[in-house]
């Protein structure tokens, strides 16, 4: 490989290579940088020369980088946003911007997060707009590395020990997080239902014909793990990919699933469940939001992160004051 001479390295080809990375696509990289798409090619074939790698190959109507470029991409992208924070701080004026944000989070989050966060862009950055996509997985770091998102919002325990794990061994995450709220999960069953009245046992539970929401279509969860460390299981007789799906099919048959308490008082079904506390325990689950680092010192990314805390805090209040 290649060792490039950094003193004699035009530094404009970092920026023109991180706009590349960011929209994969040439020609909406020379737009976004107001060059010519000639341009752009002419200086990543500059950049290719000093590195003695291709970085991007073509593939269908964008491009696809070398394991190369996806190693360098991180550090050269949070050295200019670092740069870019230093020279304009303080930059990103709300009232002002224009600027859109890609969230990615579970329909129960939204529904509880997003009233509060459009009050806030409707009050105070009007020219705002947000995109909120499904969350599909547990891990939505390859969403955030590849610039898909801006912010990712959910469960993520795997990824907060893995990130955990590798500040206790010295190591620099690439990944930050903020804690945002802590859910409790309840039983969830129709009204009239067999369980709705009576105890419920742990055998009862058990069963009972189980709905489990899971991103992955995988049929074991969270709860799954908790009954196993029992010697426990359930009957799983359907998957589904959103909270709310999962609310209306218990609400019109004898399954049993599982929900964000403060989630069901805005599905507009609450009046045709009941809930009931888990006869065993579980682990806590706590909401976040996770970024890149190299989204961290830029200030309208740090207004977005305040402002979907103020919307989180404002929902989790009014959960926890109307249990």
């Amino acid at each position: 490989m290649k060792a490039p001479n950094f003193r004699t390295l035009d530094l404009n080809l970092l920026r023109v290579f991180d706009e590349v990375m960011t929209e994969r696509n040439l020609t909406r990289a020379a737009r976004t940088l107001a060059m010519t798409q000639p341009a752009v090619s002419n200086a990543l074939n500059r950049l290719r020369e000093a590195v003695g790698d291709k970085l991007v190959v073509r593939s269908g109507y964008g491009i696809e980088p070398t394991p190369r470029a996806l190693s360098l991409w991180p550090a050269i992208s949070d050295a200019l946003r670092q740069m870019e924070s230093s020279i304009t701080p303080g930059d990103f004026v709300a009232s002002e911007a224009v600027n859109t944000f890609v969230l990615a989070m579970a329909d129960a989050t939204a529904a509880e997060l997003m009233p509060n966060l459009v009050e806030i862009i409707e009050r105070d950055a009007p020219g705002v707009s947000m995109r909120v996509l499904p969350l599909t997985t547990r891990d939505p770091r390859p969403l955030l590395d590849e610039g898909q998102v801006d912010l990712a919002v959910g469960f993520f325990p795997a990824v907060l020990a893995d990130l955990t794990a590798q500040a206790q061994q010295g190591g620099l995450a690439p990944f930050d997080h903020q804690r945002l709220y802590a859910g409790e999960y309840v039983c969830v069953m129709r009204e009239g239902h067999p369980l709705a009245r009576g105890p419920l046992t742990i055998k009862r539970y058990c069963d009972a014909r189980h709905l489990l929401v899971t991103f992955s279509g995988r049929p074991f969860g969270f709860i799954d793990e908790a009954l196993a460390s029992l010697g426990r299981k359930r009957r799983i007789v359907l998957t589904v990919n959103q909270f709310f799906t999962a609310g209306r099919v218990v609400a019109s048959s004898n399954l049993l699933t599982v929900l964000p308490r403060h989630f069901v008082k805005v599905t507009g079904m609450a009046h045709e469940l009941v809930l009931r506390d888990l006869p065993f325990e579980v682990p806590p689950v706590h909401v976040d939001s996770l970024w890149h680092r190299r989204q961290g010192q830029r200030s309208d990314h740090a207004w977005l992160r305040l402002a979907v805390g103020a919307a989180a805090q404002k929902a989790f209040s009014g959960a926890r004051s109307d249990r």
